[in-house]
């Protein structure tokens, strides 16, 4: 049962798993927890924004705010001047990366014949 605290996605209300899967599938999510994934710790930043050069600071902020939210990222601010944070997967973060690097395996294995499969449908038109 959802508790009625459940944050609702606007896009999915009623549907728990359209709900994780749309954070998930959004397009910087997998590049994101990826690039955490593959750090030796945890990032700042301009770290991951240089990791990942077309994702804008603006869509960056949005999808780190996002995990943060999530429980898939931990944000952590050092008073400092200036101020560092850093970024870093949790444990269910950690979880997640199996599954990320299973399909990263399908998509390398599948490119080309999805392509070709594409160019041979929309040839057709």
């Amino acid at each position: 049962m959802i508790s009625k605290d459940f944050i609702r996605d606007p896009v999915f209300p009623e549907c728990p798993i359209r709900n994780i899967l749309a954070r998930i599938g959004s397009k910087w999510t997998l590049a994101v927890l990826y690039t955490l994934g593959e750090a030796s710790g945890a990032m700042r930043f301009r770290d991951i924004e240089q990791k990942n050069p077309d994702c804008s600071q603006k869509m960056l902020t949005q999808t780190l705010r996002g995990l943060e939210a999530d429980g898939l990222v931990s944000r952590k601010v050092y008073a400092e001047m200036p101020p560092r944070v850093e970024y870093a997967l949790t444990d269910r973060g950690r979880s997640f990366l199996p599954v990320l690097r299973q399909l990263l395996d399908w998509a390398y294995s599948n490119l080309h014949e999805i392509v070709s499969d594409r160019e041979r449908y929309y040839g057709k038109e």
